[in-house]
Parts: C-alpha cells; structure tokens; sequence
C-alpha cells in the first residue's frame, strides 16, 4: 500500500494511536511518521513490539513516545497523558483503535469496560491537549456499526454490541468536541483479513473469513485499512461523522 498522506504534511504534528504495537494501529502510527508527525505508541503489554516499532519510526526523523498504558484504569490514562503533555505539550490527532472482548480470562464486563468506558475516559482526558483543528478517530467495524440493525456471530455479538455501545457514547460528545474545535469521525471496516479479532472468529467459526470474503467481493488487509484510518484523521470530517470502509450491502442501515 503507498502512503495515503503526503510526505512532510503532518511535520510539526503529535498522533497518539492507542493499542498502536502491532496491526492496524502499528501501520496507522507508521503511516503518521512517514508524514513527518511526532508519534505516542500506546501499548497494554506488548513492550518489546512497541520498542521494536518506535526504533524503526524514528530511523524516519521523528520524535516517539512509548506509553505502557492500561486503558480500563483511570490512573494509567491519567499518567499516560501526563507523559504526552510533558514530551510534546499538545496533541493534534488521537486514534481510539485499541479493543478487544473476545480475550478469554477477562471478567464478564471487559468488552464493555474497554470498548465503551475507556473509550471515554481517554478522549475526555486527551481533550485538555487537543489543539483547535485537531482530530479524532474512533476504529470500529461494519459488524459493531450496524449491530442494532444486522446481526452478527453469536461469538462476536458483546463485542459488536460494546464497540457500539462506544461508538453511541463518543458520538455524544461531539458537540463539546466541535466547541473546541476538535473534528470527530467514526471508521468503520468489514472484517479485516490478519486482525487478531478475524483470526479469533475464524477459530470459533471455521470458514467465517472465507464466507464473509465472498460475500463483500475483497476484504480489507491490515496496512489497506490502516491507510484509510490515518486519511481520516486529515481529510475532511463526512457530514454525519462517518467513514465506512469496504462493502456494506450486506449490513441494514438504522
């Protein structure tokens, strides 16, 4: 995939990408600094990745925070955003793409304490560093998006059902956002071939990649999606604040 932004148009810029060590947040943060942007890797517990990926970004002559962070515990956001504002002062563009839900071990409340609480606690807590004409960019999928109106696996379903869930609760923030300036957008993408989430599904429902990439005609890899994630956050917001990615004649609108 070429590089969806034009070389040097984020210099001068700060992007923290949460859950941002491996797949489509480590292709969207590299997509940043391949733009000139300073960059904020957000990691739960995938140090030496995270390590790994801020090494190679800054081989490209851009500044990288590394920022272990535990989204669900209000201290760590707190902390990690302290980090932020030491290091770069402001923030011109925030990627809420960590999730999750199908991890097994996790207490039952998890998908909807990490898809919709931390959601907000994050964009709230990164708000006071949000520069007038910043950005943000919430990552969901066609399968959480249009939950309410096509079902989903039975095996995905709390999870669509939190991202939603998430989704409804940033939206109703954007009122605040835009009083500060801050522009707000919701990506939204089929499921997306060699995701951790595709690769779970796939085991709980052998054949379901297959199917659904049949039925979509192509499904979006990593870097192609990432791709769209980062022009969100500099091309100009949609009008109802959505960007939908891949096919959805398969999904009902509400």
């Amino acid at each position: 995939m070429s590089q969806p932004l034009a070389a040097g148009s984020l210099s001068g810029k700060t992007a923290l990408v949460t859950g941002s060590s491996r797949g489509i947040g480590a292709d969207t943060a590299r997509y940043f600094a391949q733009a000139g942007a300073n960059v904020v890797i957000n990691y739960r517990n995938k140090a030496p990745r995270a390590e790994k990926l801020a090494t190679e970004l800054r081989e490209l002559g851009v500044e990288v925070l590394v920022v272990g962070a535990d989204l669900t515990d209000l201290e760590s956001v707190r902390a990690m955003f302290a980090q932020v504002k030491e290091a770069f002062g402001a923030l011109d563009i925030l990627v809420l793409n960590a999730s999750g839900g199908m991890e097994g071990g996790m207490a039952e409340d998890y998908a909807l304490k990490l898809n919709r609480d931390a959601q907000v606690s994050v964009l709230t807590n990164a708000l006071p560093l949000l520069e007038e004409g910043s950005r943000v960019v919430f990552v969901t999928s066609h399968q959480a998006h249009f939950i309410r109106t096509t079902p989903t696996m039975a095996d995905y379903a709390p999870v669509a059902l939190s991202k939603r869930a998430g989704e409804d609760a940033l939206r109703e923030l954007i009122p605040e956002l835009s009083s500060h300036g801050v522009g707000f957008v919701v990506v939204s993408g089929d499921m997306i071939e060699g995701t951790i989430t595709a690769t779970l599904l796939e085991r709980t429902n052998p054949g379901a990649i297959q199917s659904r990439r049949e039925s979509a005609g192509r499904l979006y890899n990593v870097s192609e999606f990432a791709a769209e994630v980062a022009a969100a956050a500099v091309e100009p917001v949609p009008s109802d604040n959505t960007r939908l990615v891949g096919d959805i004649s398969s999904f009902e609108a509400e």
